[in-house]
């Protein structure tokens, strides 16, 4: 989050303070410390250590399989937001090529305008309408002046002297073969071909493990990430735990941050002997995500979406140009609650927002607030337990006598 993420999309000042809440829990923090070179986990075994956790990403850049491909100007989107962030790289000039439709490529190509590029084009397979990219940040990058064109696969790269030139890109017909799974087909005759001074490529992230796993028993699937169980993220390796983008691959950071809580749950459980990785906790792999993009709310969504502000004095700089709402876009946003949690309720089970009362066709689901209800940690599930069932002997009691 410090470095693949651009410092206007996430404030550095931001990430710090949050790094400050960790240390502050009481955190030891080792930097410039690479495991499996400068340590390794039987060494850190035998320092005491008993459960890990390894949340390392996918940090590395993916291959564009095309001639020159090595040539002096061709950089890894990757790479380059990590040396625009540490400064470890000079200032862009002149055309500027981003090859990739992804959020990745979008701050690559967003990061590349604030770096000194003159110009900036950004292409990719998918059409416009199927981009991966989310639409609010390809606005964005068309608002700050940068070219789009869709429908466009790299052919090869265009080279004098070990520098690069230009790159030709070939039309692509379809991303996807008819069972959808990724299979770009291209008409190698339909092509154009770009001058450039820098291509920077951002199809896709790769994970780097280095020599972290020597010796371990983890596992990996194909595309290099840890195999774990869906429910606890151990490996076979027990005392190692995965999650992230090492085990999920390329994902958003949210589901990281949500995987780490997971694996700190099951770490707690793991190093006390006798726990259960699982008793107590509620399984996901049921869980289905509401379908956003053929959910029905404009009966009930009841104004307009606000969109916040720009500050003119940072657009295209680094900082975040976005301003914060003003009273009355307050008030139009408040407008669109749809009373989500407006009852306590188990955040694992049900947030209390109604949608499903609304959508159900065959009006068979209703929801009344009768009580609010937590669910409970671990440790103290059995007295929990214990104590509502005595509650209810009580209650079967009562009514006995007084039938």
């Amino acid at each position: 989050m410090t470095f693949g993420m651009p410092s206007f999309r996430l404030d550095r000042k931001v990430v710090e303070a949050e790094i400050d809440v960790v240390r502050k829990l009481g955190v030891n923090i080792v930097c410039d410390c690479e495991v499996g070179r400068d340590v390794t986990l039987d060494e850190l075994r035998k320092q005491g250590y008993a459960g890990f956790y390894v949340a390392i990403g996918a940090q590395g850049g993916r291959k564009l399989g095309i001639e020159n491909e090595d040539a002096e100007g061709v950089i890894s989107g990757i790479d380059f937001l990590r040396n625009v962030s540490f400064e470890k790289m000079e200032k862009l000039h002149g055309n500027v090529v981003v090859v990739g439709g992804g959020n990745v490529a979008v701050d690559v190509a967003r990061t590349a305008v604030r770096y000194g590029a003159e110009k900036v084009t950004m292409l990719c397979l998918e059409k416009r309408d199927e981009m991966p990219a989310a639409e609010e940040e390809v606005l964005e990058a068309l608002e700050e002046g940068i070219e789009l064109k869709c429908g466009w696969g790299p052919k090869a790269i265009l080279a004098e002297d070990g520098k690069v030139t230009g790159i030709t890109f070939k039309a692509c017909t379809a991303v996807k073969d008819a069972e959808g799974r990724f299979a770009p087909q291209y008409d190698e005759e339909d092509t154009i071909t770009l001058d450039a001074d820098f291509v920077l490529s951002a199809i896709g992230q790769s994970i780097e493990w280095g020599n972290l796993l020597d010796g371990e028993k983890v596992e990996l699937n194909r595309n290099k990430t840890a195999k774990a169980d869906a429910w606890t993220y151990q490996t076979a390796q027990e005392d190692v735990f995965v999650g992230g983008d090492a085990y999920t691959g390329p994902s958003f950071a949210i589901y990281a941050i949500a995987a780490g809580k997971e694996g700190a749950e099951s770490l707690h459980r793991y190093v006390w002997e006798g726990h259960s990785l699982t008793l107590g906790r509620v399984k996901r792999d049921n869980f289905h995500y509401i379908d956003k993009d053929n959910l029905v709310i404009a009966s009930y969504d009841r104004s307009e979406r606000q969109v916040p502000g720009k500050d003119p004095e940072k657009i295209r700089t680094f900082s975040d140009e976005r301003c914060t709402f003003t009273e009355e876009q307050v008030k139009k946003e408040t407008a669109r609650c749809l009373s989500c949690g407006a009852a306590k309720v188990d955040p694992k089970l049900c947030i209390g927002c109604g949608l499903c009362t609304l959508q159900c066709k065959f009006d068979a689901i209703h929801l009344d607030r009768t009580a609010d209800a937590w669910g409970v940690p671990y440790e103290q599930l059995v007295p929990t337990v214990l104590k509502e069932e005595a509650k209810k002997i009580v209650r079967i009691v009562n009514r006995k006598i007084k039938a």
